[in-house]
């Protein structure tokens, strides 16, 4: 069955308007100025707040076959 009317592309744009990609908000590491997430522990130093630091192991290189 098709449609009895077409629908207008700013019709279809505006119904998608809530689909597009939100930026990602990056905050400094108060410890190694490395970006991170808030709320979150850092990747490099491991730091999350002043009470509160995660012991972050070194990843080595596999070996290539």
């Amino acid at each position: 069955m098709l449609p009895i009317k077409k629908i207008s592309k700013s019709r279809t744009h505006s119904r998608r308007s809530h689909h597009a990609l939100k930026p990602v908000n990056y905050t400094v590491c108060p410890k190694c100025g490395q970006a991170k997430l808030p709320h979150a522990a850092c990747e490099k130093c491991g730091y999350l707040n002043s009470s509160i630091t995660l012991k972050v192991a070194e990843q080595t290189e596999k070996k290539k076959r």
